[in-house]
């Protein structure tokens, strides 16, 4: 339905999106769970025709959403991170406007009914849209996306600022839509994509760091996690990072500290037990075990890892860049030392003997005080 390929998109010299490909399928619904600016609302307006790619392409049903943008843009649907609602408009206004606006083709009361039967706005369809709470007005949007009956339903975070009751309600609503539709929305909550999503893709700086259903992505992970909360005291979190890491059967090691405890999480190699090494390693280290629990890989931990070890990645990078430009800087400083305003080396050595050579040549045309004094003694006698 959808082939977004080798997406890249850059702002000056930072990378905000960089060569993220995946296929988008009817009857699911993918879920973009990343941070805070991992890219998944670039890559939303990208897909929608709204922001210009540097590199790559994006084609809905086989139309390409720049060259053939009228065609792909019919299919889609949209709801950005905030709803565009017009709060002086009812619901049936509103949705009449975008009618209009998509240049619905039939009986455009007929599809409007429709849509706001699916989301469950018919009640509120004429109030006004600036007296509706946050759930309703989510819904208001939703619709809006589905007038026209697009293929694709493309929602950018659909269920920030919910209350729970709320949240239950649209998430009801936006898992309805894979019957018929092909729906991805993002999310930074877990929560939200595990409970509404099929298919998981998990972005850290601009990047795709791991893809699959839930089930594919934690069966990635064979191996345990083991929580633990430590005493701190004369131990920092980072010497309680080195060894948790030096135990045998331990794949990765996270630890921050809070308050005088220090919490590490820990993931294990496949068939290995370490709950009882990480006890006595922490006790020797007079960092003593207040609390430890076993359980399966998670979600939340292979994001949490993923992420973790992308801003790690992130990082190094950063300042391998900046002792380059430091380096090339201190280059630029020594080349420039050695030459004058006119970009003339000076080679003090050659200046030297042009000074010697300049002086023999000035005393040979001009000979030496004796000559001089005959050639003179000369003239007089």
């Amino acid at each position: 339905m959808i082939e977004v390929k080798n997406l890249t998109k850059k702002y000056g010299s930072n990378i905000a999106v960089k060569d993220v490909s995946f296929n988008i399928e009817k009857g699911h619904v993918y879920g973009l769970l990343g941070p805070n600016g991992a890219g998944k609302s670039t890559i939303m307006n990208i897909m929608t025709g709204c922001l210009a790619s540097n590199e790559g392409t994006v084609t809905v049903d086989g139309h390409d959403i720049y060259e053939d943008a009228s065609a792909a843009k019919s299919l889609i649907g949209y709801l950005p991170e905030i709803p565009p609602l017009y709060p002086d408009m009812t619901p049936g206004e509103y949705l009449e406007f975008i009618a209009k606006a998509k240049k619905t083709k039939g009986d455009r009361a007929r599809e409007i009914r429709r849509v706001s039967e699916v989301c469950g706005i018919v009640e509120v369809s004429g109030k006004l849209i600036k007296t509706l709470s946050k759930g309703y007005r989510q819904r208001v949007g939703i619709a809006g996306a589905l007038i026209g009956d697009p293929e694709v339903i493309i929602l950018d975070e659909p269920t920030v600022g919910l209350d729970p009751l709320q949240l239950i309600d649209v998430r009801a609503l936006i898992s309805s839509l894979r019957q018929d539709h092909a729906v991805i929305l993002s999310s930074h909550i877990m929560g939200e994509i595990t409970a509404v999503c099929d298919y998981i893709i998990i972005m850290a700086f601009g990047e795709i760091v791991a893809e699959g259903t839930l089930d594919e992505l934690e069966e990635s992970r064979k191996g345990r996690t083991v929580t633990v909360v430590s005493r701190g005291g004369e131990i920092d979190y980072s010497e309680v990072k080195e060894i948790l890491s030096e135990i045998e059967g331990v794949d990765y090691v996270l630890t921050y500290p809070r308050g005088d405890y220090i919490k590490s999480v820990i993931e294990t190699k496949e068939g290995y037990d370490v709950q009882s090494d990480v006890e006595r390693a922490l006790e020797e280290n007079e960092s003593p075990v207040i609390e430890i629990t076993t359980s399966r890989v998670s979600l939340e931990d292979i994001f949490i890892r993923l992420t973790t070890e992308a801003a790690e990645k992130k990082a190094l990078e950063s300042l391998e860049a900046e002792a380059k430009e430091e380096s090339e800087k201190a280059e630029k400083g020594s080349r420039a030392d050695t030459y004058s305003p006119f970009g003339t080396p000076y080679l003090e050595e050659d200046n030297d003997d042009d000074e010697a050579e300049e002086g023999e040549e000035a005393e040979t045309e001009s000979g030496s005080p004796e000559e001089e004094n005959k050639e003179t003694g000369g003239d007089e006698e």
